[in-house]
């Protein structure tokens, strides 16, 4: 498969991964205690995208790699807006 080389698609491509967590941290959140650190699945969510903004790198997608790093900029800015909130 083909990606367009836009930051667009970098934003797009670096969401999912973010919004799976933060639907498993809700619903793990009051019924299972299975994980002792609230913000992990936010952590291998911003790992994954580093990994995704390696495989932009190595195949040249110059605006793609943008996109994807101001997604995961931004998330990880969110996160500790709110974890500093929340204290």
């Amino acid at each position: 498969m083909q990606y367009k080389n836009t930051m667009l698609m970098g934003v797009l491509l670096a969401l999912p991964f973010p919004a799976i967590a933060w639907l498993v941290a809700s619903l793990l959140k009051n019924n299972v205690d299975l994980i002792n650190k609230p913000a992990l699945p936010y952590v291998i969510a911003i790992a994954l995208n580093l990994l995704m903004l390696r495989f932009t790198v190595k195949k040249d997608l110059d605006k793609t790699t943008r996109g994807v790093m101001l997604a995961t900029f931004a998330i990880m800015l969110v996160l500790f807006m709110f974890k500093v909130r929340a204290r």
